[in-house]
């Protein structure tokens, strides 16, 4: 198994998200930038994980491993912002 995990204090902030709906502006390490609705959290036979979203252009999935921030667009959400950088561990 050669791939990273986020830390669980961080995987926590992608739950809640995805339990309350947020609508989110992801920006990823290699600074793309992709919105939509969290969905859920995804888990593939090699045990990599990805946020499931609901684009304007359908569902997407972005591996968390690949995220670099997480910006809240819901207003009154229980947290605004999320930095992923530095933090994968083996």
């Amino acid at each position: 198994m050669a791939h990273s995990l986020i830390p669980c204090d961080l995987h926590d902030y992608i739950e809640v998200a995805c339990m309350y709906g947020y609508q989110v502006r992801l920006i990823l390490k290699d600074q793309s930038v992709i919105e939509g609705k969290t969905k859920d959290v995804l888990t593939d036979p090699e045990k990599r994980e990805f946020l499931l979203l609901e684009t304007g252009s359908g569902p997407q999935q972005v591996e968390l491993i690949a995220l670099d921030k997480l910006l809240v667009l819901t207003p009154n959400a229980r947290f605004s912002e999320v930095d992923f950088s530095g933090s994968c561990e083996s």
